[in-house]
Order: C-alpha cells, then structure tokens, then sequence
C-alpha cells in the first residue's frame, strides 16, 4: 500500500517537473521568437490582408526596432498607412524601402498612389515610369502614369499613352473612359462621343461612363438626354456625390425645382462638407424665395472659404432682402474693397444706406456709379436673374459678376485610377462571392451585418467558467479590425500572460492562460504564436474542444496565406488540410452536437471545392442550429458554385432574413446572371 503510494506521489511529482520543464522551454523559445522576423512580418501581412492596418503596423514596428535594414517592413507598413489615408507617412516609408532596394517595382507604385493622392503627379510620373522599367507589361502602371498626365495637362502624350493601352488591352474599359475625359475636357466633343460610344460598348453598365455621357450633354445643354444619362449613372454607382448635385442643375433647366432641390439634400446628406452644393443649393434656395435657408447654405460656404466673394455677395443679396442691412452692408463692402468698380454692388450698399438714413454714404456710391456711366467704355453689371441661374461658371473663375452662376469643377474626372492589389496575401479573392470564414475565438466581438449579438458556445462557457479569464473571450466568424487603443491592450495583454505562465507552477492554471494568450495571439493574426501556444496545451489536454477548433482554425489562416513554409521549425514542413481535417475531426467527436465546428468543416469543404461533402455538412449544422446566418450563407453560395442558383438563392435569402445584409446584394448579382 506505502509502496503504491509512494509510486503515484512521485508519479505526479515527476509530471509536475515535466510541465515545468515545458513551460520553462516554452518561455525559452518565446524569448527567442520575439527576434523571428518572419513570423512577424507574415503576421503582419496576415493582419494587412484582413484589412487590421493598426495591428499590422504594430507587428512590422516590431521588426523594425529590430532590424531596420529590411526593407520589406517598411514597404508594408507603408502599405498600411496608404490604407489609413497618412499619404504623407506612407510616402516617407516607401523612401525607406527603396533606399534598401530599389529594384522592387511594387514599392515605386505604391509610393506613386502615395503622391497622387497628394496631387504630386510629376512625382507619381517618375516612379511609375520607374516601375515599368521593372515590370513593362503592367497595365494598371500604363493606365495610372496617363491618369497623373490628365492632372498635368499633358494631353499629348496621355492621348498616346491610352492609345496604346486600348490596342494592347483592349478589355480594360477604364481607357475608354479617361480617353473620352480628355477629349471632353479639351472641348472636343465629337471624339469624346466616339470614344464614350465604344466605353459604353464594352461596359453598358458602368456609372463612370454614364456619369461623363451626363456631363457631355449638359455641357452640350441637351439637358433631357443629360437627366437620364445622370440618373442611370446614380442606379449603377448610388454613392457619388457629384451626380446628384450635377444632376440639380440640370433639372433646374427642365425646371423640375423640387426634384433638384432632393438631389441637393442627398448630396449634402452623404457629403455633409460638400462646398460644391451648398453653394449650389443656396442658389437654387434664393431662387425659390427660401432666404433664411439659402443664408444658412451661404453661411457654411463662408465658414469653409471666408474670402469666396461670390457666396459673400449672394449673401449680401439675401440679408438684404431680409431686412439685416447692416450684416448686408458688411458683405457688399468687403466684395467692394477687392472689385473697386462692381458697380452693381455699390448700387445694392447705396440702397442699403439709404433704408438706414445714412444718406451721404449713399450718395458717395451712386456718385461713383453715376461717373462710371459717362464713360462709353463702362457700363452697370446686370443684376441677379433667373436666366443667369441657368449658365456655369468653374470653380476657379473668382469673377465676382458670375455670383449668380452653378459651379462646377475645373477640368473633373469620375473615371478613378487603377487600383492595386495591396492586400498582403498571396490569394486572389473575388470579395463579391467569397464564402464567410470559420467561427472562432477572439478577444474581440462578433458583428454579423446590421445586427450585433453573441455566438454561444457551451465548451467556452465552460472554459470561462473555470479559468476567470482576464479579457472577455467570443466566439466570432469575422475578425475586426482593432483600432489603435485596442490594439495596444491586445500586445500588453500578450506579455502580461507570458509573464503570469512564467511564473505559474500550476497545471490547470498554466493552461488556461496558455489559451487565453492563443486567443489573444489570433486576436492579433500571429496566427504562428496561437498554434505555438495551442501545440503545447494539446501535448497536455488532447481533449480539450476548444484547443482543437481553434487549431484548426489557425492553421487554416496560415495555410490560407501560403507563406508559412519554412519559417519555423515546427512550421519546416507544408501545412495540409489534412491536419486542419483532422483537427476539427476530433473536436467534432469529443462535442459531436456543435454546430459551429459542422460548420467550419463543411465550409473548408466547400473552399476544397468538395461541394457535395460541404452541402450535407452545412446542412448538418442547421439541423442543430436553424437561426445560423452564416451557415445559410456559405450554404447558399456552395450551391451556387455547384450550379443550383435557384437553391442557392433561397438560402441566401433566409441569411439576410436573418440579419446577413449581405446577402441580398449577391442575390441580386445573381439573380441578374
């Protein structure tokens, strides 16, 4: 009996040394690991392919502490505030890199997309050429250095430029497009016709080229023909901003008031710091003797621009009319100290000290008009008038007599520039029709579509029953974003958990934070780490659920990614979905009525294209589950891609019904089909 005693005690002793030993090697390595450039960089493209740009920059900041003469970290993390919109960071980190290697032709595009969006295009120019000397068979490189040509007046050679792109590629429908922009640009509108007729040709559904069709006949004043042209340009591209207020003016010449008074109030509702139809709409407000609205659109005009005489004189008009002839007095002098001879002007003040008693001022302003008229050469400005509503002047014409004129944009192009691929993954994904991810965890909730609600799962709810984790821990199928604060909790978080797994002697303990720091690893797509962690609490509990589920789902991430070869030593050999299968194959038969895990195996089927495998497993998790959005959506999709579109259809159908928005979009596209 002491015997057997004394066996198990030191049976448990000798364990509990083993699980210290791992822990101490465990620590050992993670030490180590922090200097792996690799894995970090390919976390931070994990994290850049999923559009997580503060976490990815975090991770390439990481390397750089490290290793600034890589010039990779530098390339990506330019890439990722190119995404936030910090251009001119951006720019500063594509210097960097190609002062480490100049013979990259994605960092001179990168840097040039940078510039353009300074409006630096001589600059964007000289990489893009600089891009082609490296990769001459790039047709976005063609398409964009003509774009920056557009900007620089160098009609010549952009004409020869898209010339060439058309007879090269002539499936790239944006050519079209920016070619007819020149031409119309340049006032020569028979070959922007011919060329807007062969755009139209080749994509009857593009909003750009109807948006330029619209543009072509409201300049010709076919303003009928430019209605339509505008409204099938709003059906096919509903968010921009410019066809509705453009569309205004031209319902104003079909004198359609109320109509363009909507398209108005649409646009500033999407674009509430729009100066364009503000200024216009207080226009079209003064016209219809709506005064103290127009003053408002004025007043935001003058907050934005307060030496825009225009809007300054309309709103003298408007107070005046109003009865505030002192504020009226105000607005009419400082357009008068700039446009010393604005007779009409000096007309309007001089009545307005007249209504106040200020007669002698009033005399000095009309003595001085009056001594202009005895001059043949000069005459009295024509004053504000229905018809002059009618006529356009460009944002940059500052004449002071075209108060009463719409504005429009000098020399405007709705035809975009070519967009790269800056994902950071090596996959190509049709966005439109990819198939949801796996459910996993995260230390961040899940959103679905419009709605937010918590995913249940009994295995976590067990686990943070048991474990009292130190940040909350959710089961989601899309990860978000993190911003900046987040992101800074999630990292202290990570070595807070080291330090506590460190210093634990416990067992039990030690794998609960083991877990929790592989979430939070996820959380952050170092997905290598999270299979680390994952590894070393299966060597201990090959029975835990959640351990398996989100393993698999980790390498899935990494698998999917395609560059985790060779990393590592536990990542030497190719990733296989054989052993992702297998993963999710035992958490099914230790929890075998978990309808997420039928889910995440039957939606690796379907990316395997084992579509009929993927159908009955879709259909295995609703059977358990039958509120699963996201089940219906991937099912619906599968169904799609094995050919039943009608089936496919109707399960989409049910995803948006309940709460995946999403899914009515491809429906749409679908149903179109």
């Amino acid at each position: 009996m002491d015997g057997n005693f004394r066996r198990n005690r030191e049976k448990k002793v000798w364990r509990l040394r083993f699980v210290s030993l791992l822990f101490t090697f465990h620590v050992a390595l993670l030490s180590l690991a922090q200097y792996n450039t690799d894995r970090l960089i390919i976390s931070g493209r994990i994290a850049l392919s999923n559009h997580d740009f503060v976490v990815a920059i975090q991770h390439f900041n990481n390397v750089l502490s490290v290793k600034p003469y890589l010039y990779e970290p530098w390339y990506y993390r330019g890439i990722c505030k190119l995404q936030l919109d910090d251009y001119v960071g951006a720019e500063s980190d594509f210097d960097k890199a190609l002062e480490l290697n100049p013979y990259v032709h994605e960092i001179f595009a990168a840097r040039a997309e940078s510039r353009i969006r300074q409006k630096k295009y001589a600059d964007a120019v000289a990489d893009y050429e600089q891009a082609l000397k490296f990769s001459p068979d790039e047709r976005g490189y063609w398409f964009n250095r003509s774009y920056c040509r557009y900007f620089m007046k160098e009609n010549e050679q952009a004409h020869a430029d898209l010339e060439y792109i058309v007879s090269r590629w002539p499936d790239m429908n944006l050519a079209y497009a920016l070619q007819t922009e020149l031409y119309l640009n340049e006032n020569d509108t028979t070959t922007a016709s011919q060329w807007l007729d062969r755009t139209l040709e080749r994509n009857p559904y593009d909003g750009n080229s109807w948006s330029i069709l619209a543009r072509l006949n409201m300049q010709r004043k076919n303003w009928t023909v430019a209605d339509s042209a505008f409204t099938k340009a709003i059906h096919y591209q509903p968010r921009v901003v410019n066809n509705y207020m453009y569309r205004a003016m031209v319902r104003v010449n079909l004198n359609r008031l109320r109509q363009a008074m909507d398209d108005y109030d649409m646009a500033i509702d999407m674009d509430p710091n729009n100066f364009l139809s503000h200024y216009n709409r207080g226009l079209l407000r003064q016209q219809l003797g709506d005064d103290n609205r127009a003053i408002e659109d004025f007043n935001f005009v003058l907050r934005h621009e307060p030496n825009n005489l225009q809007a300054l004189y309309n709103r003298a008009l408007l107070l005046d009319r109003t009865g505030n002839y002192r504020a009226a007095i105000a607005d009419y002098s400082r357009v008068i100290e700039t446009f010393p001879n604005f007779w009409a002007g000096l007309l309007a003040r001089a009545q307005c000290y007249r209504k106040l008693g200020m007669n002698g001022k009033a005399e000095l302003d009309e003595f001085r008009v009056t001594k202009a008229q005895l001059d043949k050469h000069l005459g009295i400005q024509q004053r504000w008038s229905k018809n002059k509503l009618r006529e356009m002047r460009k944002l940059s014409d500052i004449d002071v007599e075209k108060y009463d004129q719409w504005v429009v944009i000098d020399d405007e192009v709705t035809t975009p520039e070519y967009k790269n691929d800056y994902r950071g993954s090596v996959q190509n994904r049709d966005v439109e029709t990819e198939l949801l991810p796996m459910f996993s965890l995260s230390l961040m909730p899940h959103r679905s579509g419009l709605n937010n609600y918590r995913v249940i799962d009994h295995s976590l709810e067990q686990f943070i029953h048991e474990n009292k984790p130190l940040h909350p821990i959710f089961v989601v199928c899309k990860h978000n974003a993190l911003n900046e604060s987040e992101s800074r909790s999630i990292f202290a978080l990570i070595d807070s958990l080291g330090s506590a797994i460190s210093a634990s002697r416990d067992v039990s303990t030690a794998l609960g934070l083991l877990m929790q720091r592989a979430v939070a690893h996820a959380t952050t797509h170092n997905f290598a780490e999270a299979v680390n962690d994952l590894d070393d609490y299966l060597a201990i509990d090959s029975t835990s659920v959640l351990a398996h589920w989100q393993r698999a789902f980790c390498l899935h991430e990494l698998s999917d990614y395609g560059s985790v070869q060779n990393t590592d030593v536990k990542f030497g050999q190719s990733l296989s979905l054989r052993r992702i299968d297998d993963d999710l194959a035992r958490a099914i038969v230790l929890d075998n009525h978990n309808a997420l895990l039928l889910y995440n195996r039957a939606t690796l089927k379907a990316l395997q294209k084992d579509y009929a495998a993927a159908i009955d497993g879709f259909e295995q998790a609703l059977a358990l589950n039958p509120n699963l959005a996201e089940a219906y959506f991937n099912l619906g999709l599968t169904h799609i891609f094995a050919g039943d579109k009608a089936e496919g259809i109707k399960n989409l159908s049910k995803a948006g019904e309940l709460g995946l928005y999403d899914a009515y979009s491809l429906i749409k596209r679908y149903d179109e089909k």
